[in-house]
């Protein structure tokens, strides 16, 4: 308990930082100890297959894909099991009219809601949790599913997020401490949830976008109340937020169509906002020193870079960093490493990497012909970044102003879900199983 205690301490001081010691065997968070994609003191192996270089590779039952988080020992992943209890007022899925534009049908089965904690060292499951046992109020798309969301952790506790089917505290050792159901949306054409939780400074962020009432509410990490929650006028997004510390605030950056927001973390006012992102918002804001950059890429290219210092409506302001139109991203957040910005078109294969401070291009858009569709975000570690392919291919890169590639491996999975690097290892959840590789 020292330990964690002390852990939870210094996360307290240091909001969603992990001192340099924590950050290089742990990836607290989606997209990592400083949320930029990177583990700065990882080296985890460039080479392996289904022989080589797997420490482990366990099945996980039923669906998700949230991105594992590891912290100390134990490494934690989100999953939904569909169960044969079944609802016979709701048609079979089958039977049910097409009532959108994608045909997804209502569920009509109880699904479990399940957090797992699994020994880091062999994947054996330390501790199985059902957070909730429910019917989902609607469907999901086929390349989404009912745990889409990361969870997070302070060291002390893993706070788990299933969106309409509630948000979840527990301690390390598996004991549900709190929940709070924060009510059923509507997302359009039933597209499916997702955005992870962001946690700071003992404040839980989460961010609903979608067809109905859209929100942000901030919410007390130890018990669950809500501190504060503003309506947003937005449609369709899954932008995880972004909070970080400049002029003298803590500011909550959302992306989505609309508007690029900042909030104040203490209370929920407004600080700035910028329009100029295209629709169906997915990557996270990513912060570099004084500014974050926003991007999207469905029906439409954008990236802003915009200083944290503004205050006001910025969507026509000549204080913006940088803008670009061309090949961003739809569904993978850009990766942050080293004052290098990576990130692809769409969600193909298509690679391009600027500086960070002037939006200035070091290479791409470049085609990398090994690689196919991309759903995951690159990660990055040890001089190198690592795109995973949905077929199983991951194309490992050097970080560097030239596209490089010095490995290209293959797993038999399909791969949605975003890697995790914790010290020397690399976690890749497929649909399946989750590898842990290691040299």
């Amino acid at each position: 308990m020292r330990y964690f205690s002390l852990t939870f301490v210094l996360l307290l001081l240091f909001g969603t930082s992990v001192v340099a010691d924590e950050a290089s065997s742990n990836w607290h968070q989606w997209r990592g100890p400083e949320a930029t994609g990177v583990a700065p003191h990882g080296k985890p192996p460039k080479s392996w297959s289904e022989t080589e270089n797997v420490q482990w590779k366990v099945e996980v039952e039923g669906n998700g894909t949230s991105t594992p988080i590891i912290w100390g020992e134990n490494v934690f992943v989100l999953t939904t099991v569909e169960t044969d209890q079944k609802d016979a007022s709701i048609p079979d899925p089958q039977d049910q009219p097409k009532t959108n534009f994608f045909d997804i049908k209502k569920p009509n089965r109880v699904h479990e809601y399940v957090v797992l904690c699994l020994e880091r060292n062999t994947g054996k499951v330390r501790w199985r949790q059902v957070a909730a046992a429910k019917i989902p109020h609607d469907g999901a798309h086929n390349d989404n599913d009912f745990a889409p969301a990361s969870p997070t952790t302070d060291g002390e506790h893993v706070y788990c997020w299933f969106g309409s089917a509630g948000l979840f505290c527990f301690d390390l050792d598996g004991n549900k401490l709190w929940q709070r159901d924060l009510g059923e949306i509507k997302v359009g054409s039933s597209l499916g949830e997702g955005g992870s939780p962001v946690l700071h400074q003992g404040n839980l962020v989460i961010v609903r976008d979608h067809a109905g009432k859209s929100a942000i509410e901030v919410i007390d990490a130890k018990t669950g109340e809500t501190r504060w929650k503003r309506e947003r006028d937005e449609g369709n997004a899954w932008a995880t937020p972004r909070v970080v510390e400049h002029s003298g605030k803590q500011q909550v950056i959302t992306a989505a169509s609309n508007a690029i927001r900042s909030y104040d973390l203490s209370d929920g006012d407004l600080i700035w906002e910028c329009g100029g992102l295209s629709g169906n918002v997915i990557p996270c804001p990513v912060v570099d020193g004084d500014h974050v950059i926003c991007m999207s890429g469905y029906q439409g290219y954008a990236a802003i870079a915009i200083p944290l210092s503004l205050k006001g409506d910025l969507t026509d302001s000549n204080q913006l960093l940088w803008r670009k139109s061309r090949a961003t991203p739809y569904i993978p957040s850009p990766l942050l490493y080293d004052g290098l910005l990576y990130y692809n078109q769409s969600n193909q294969a298509i690679i391009s990497c600027v500086h960070s401070e002037t939006g200035e291009n070091a290479f791409g858009p470049s085609r990398v012909g090994e690689l196919s569709n991309l759903y995951s975000s690159p990660v990055g570690a040890d001089g190198h970044v690592f795109w995973c392919g949905r077929d199983g291919t991951v194309v490992v890169m050097k970080k560097s102003v030239d596209l490089e590639v010095v490995a290209v491996n293959h797993l038999e999975e399909r791969f949605d879900a975003s890697p995790a690097i914790a010290g020397n290892q690399l976690f890749l959840r497929g649909a399946k199983h989750l590898y842990c590789l290691s040299e």
